[in-house]
């Protein structure tokens, strides 16, 4: 390569010079045809050209020179140095390739050296002094169209022109933005071609990655080490993962793709040297950001860690395609493999967390009931832990998506009805079906002490499930779940419920005749109060210790007991009270009037109970005479 070339003949020059002329002298050719005497004419007019604007820039000529940056103070001036480099480096190839070396050589070589040490200073000072105009933001928000404005540096037009252009349509700071990237690119594709890329290369690594690194560190990025970040509190820890949540989405969105896109622009001439250069400058930064989720997902498992944890996957998913083109190089698929890895390993670490919680449904091993029937621990930590699930359904639908809860024959007989076609139901809702369907299981299992008082368990299973049904009614799982879901569990609340009415009051039920007869003599009347007031007054007293915790469900049990058992009662009271009128004790006998019984109900359910008494219990409406009149 050219660049090769130069970089040998620079430095190496006065032995390169020193075998040229020994070369000359010893060798006798023919003497130049006019038209190559011309061409070396014209190549030597270039170098006499170039000395002036090459020297008048000359670092050691004066601290005023040093001072100021040519690209700054003169932009026509600068392009008139760039451009006497481009002749200058024309000019050398064609003396070297000369048999016959040139004086204007040595020349040439000096004013070469001088020039990449002005060139190598101005890309200094464009760098460190206008890092405002070369900030990420700056640079990521520009687009290929704006970024062509300056490209071509053949027809780039005056300094006042150019500025007038840009500023047509973009604002200033955006034009002073795209003047330095323009200069540097400038800059750094001529010292590259002159051979002195690893000097240019070497100030912008060091520049541009104290950048990239302070960036990070301004967005509250540290050096992740999981010893240390495994010895945090939750409360501390939870504050770092909120932090990375936002740094990451700034680091993918501006600083690192405008580093990528500054870097790419300043060193489009060469693939190698714009990947090698953005691989330094990024590389230890960002797979440190990268890294942080893996260590929280290797850290402590629980389930109050796993929302943030998927807030952590999340981001990394929505990031991933804008990971994979701005590290799109084989130098940074170190970063990638990194940022792979965390999302990988949290999603092994969310899904042990769900395997774990419902193994510790499977597992719980309380064994006192809740008194009255009422609703379980279990199921108030459970469905607000899958509650909570459910709004998370995106990310977790793509961490379960390969691996259904329980065994396929199960799922599919137990979770069929998930939707109208199970085939569309999401990961998430079939998963957070089944976490349902494993609690719905235990609190069967959690019926059994109830089974001495078997209306007892079934108020115990409706209250359980009623709960549940308003859960998932009252929050996002409603719609993950579907209408055949709600469907589905209320007919089974409301056969729990009958199958709880039935048990509780068939004794009292069936305490009556099944058809009031008028023929019905004073003592089967009386025997038949007597059963009625039994049973009645056992299962009132019972069920009053009895708990139904929702006011619907509560109201919707009374009234149907109510419904049945108020009319049937009345009709034997008003067929047979009346011949028991003159009985003595009769408001012992006949303790209940129809009309009591609802006032009676409506104490049930509230889990107070309440003692019954003769002497209480008797009213206006149970004495025939208040009765008749």
């Amino acid at each position: 390569m050219p660049g090769n070339l130069m970089s040998t003949l620079f430095f190496s020059s006065s032995k390169t010079l020193s075998s040229v002329s020994s070369f000359t002298s010893s060798y006798t050719h023919t003497p130049p045809s006019p038209i190559h005497t011309f061409s070396k004419s014209m190549m030597e007019e270039k170098i006499e050209n170039a000395e002036p604007i090459i020297t008048r820039w000359n670092l050691n000529s004066s601290s005023y020179t040093k001072a100021i940056s040519v690209f700054s103070h003169n932009r026509k001036e600068a392009k008139e140095l760039l451009k006497s480099v481009k002749d200058l480096r024309q000019a050398m190839h064609f003396l070297i390739s000369e048999i016959s070396p040139s004086d204007k050589l040595v020349l040439a070589q000096t004013l070469m050296q001088i020039a990449m040490k002005r060139l190598e200073h101005e890309f200094y000072l464009i760098l460190s002094k206008q890092r405002d105009q070369l900030d990420p933001e700056s640079v990521s928000g520009q687009s290929s169209d704006e970024s062509r404005n300056f490209d071509d540096e053949e027809e780039a037009p005056d300094d006042e022109d150019e500025l007038k252009r840009a500023r047509e349509t973009i604002t200033e700071v955006e034009t002073l933005s795209q003047l330095a990237m323009f200069d540097l690119k400038a800059i750094a594709d001529c010292m590259i071609s002159s051979g002195y890329g690893k000097e240019c290369i070497k100030i912008y690594k060091l520049i541009r990655k104290s950048i990239v690194d302070e960036g990070l560190y301004q967005l509250g990025i540290e050096q992740f080490k999981a010893s240390r970040i495994q010895k945090l509190n939750w409360e501390a820890l939870e504050h770092m993962m909120k932090n990375w949540l936002t740094a990451v989405k700034i680091a993918v969105k501006t600083l690192f793709s405008g580093e990528k896109a500054l870097c790419d622009h300043v060193f489009s001439a060469s693939d190698s040297i714009r990947e090698s250069c953005f691989c330094h400058i990024t590389e230890e930064g960002a797979i440190n950001l990268f890294r942080f989720p893996e260590i929280i997902a290797k850290s402590k498992k629980s389930q109050e860690r796993i929302f943030r944890q998927m807030e952590l996957h999340e981001a990394l998913t929505d990031l991933w395609p804008e990971i994979e083109s701005i590290f799109n190089s084989d130098s940074t698929s170190a970063i990638k493999l990194q940022a792979l890895s965390s999302q990988q390993k949290l999603g092994d670490s969310i899904r042990t967390i769900l395997s774990d919680f419902e193994s510790r449904i499977q597992k719980d091993s309380s064994k006192t009931p809740p008194i009255g029937g009422g609703i379980h621990p279990l199921t108030q930590s459970a469905m607000s832990f899958i509650c909570s699930l459910g709004d998370y359904s995106g990310v977790l639908s793509d961490i379960v998506a390969e691996y259904p809860p329980g065994n396929s024959t199960t799922t599919e007989s137990c979770i069929g009805s998930l939707t109208s076609n199970h085939d569309s139901a999401s990961p998430a809702s079939v998963h957070l079906a089944w976490l349902i369907l494993v609690l719905l299981c235990k609190l069967d299992s959690k019926a059994e002490p109830h089974r001495k008082d078997v209306a007892l368990s079934y108020l115990f299973l409706a209250n359980n499930l009623n709960f549940i049904i308003e859960k998932v009614r009252t929050s996002n799982l409603k719609n993950l779940l579907g209408d055949d879901w709600m469907s589905m569990h209320t007919k089974k609340l409301k056969q729990y419920a009958l199958n709880y009415e039935t048990v509780a009051w068939t004794k009292v039920f069936s305490s009556l005749p099944e058809k009031s007869s008028s023929a019905m003599s004073p003592e089967e009347a009386k025997e038949c109060f007597r059963r009625f007031n039994a049973a009645f007054e056992e299962a009132y007293m019972k069920q009053t210790s009895w708990i139904v915790p929702d006011g619907k469900l509560r109201d919707e049990l009374k009234v149907s007991i109510a419904k049945k058992l108020v009319p049937a009662y009345r009709e034997f009271f008003d067929a047979h009270v009346m011949m028991l009128y003159g009985e003595r004790h009769l408001e012992v006998l006949v303790r209940f009037g129809p009309d009591d019984l609802g006032n009676y109900l409506s104490d049930l359910f509230h889990g107070t109970p309440i003692l019954v008494s003769s002497s209480s219990s008797s009213s206006c409406s149970s004495s025939p005479r208040c009765i008749l009149h």
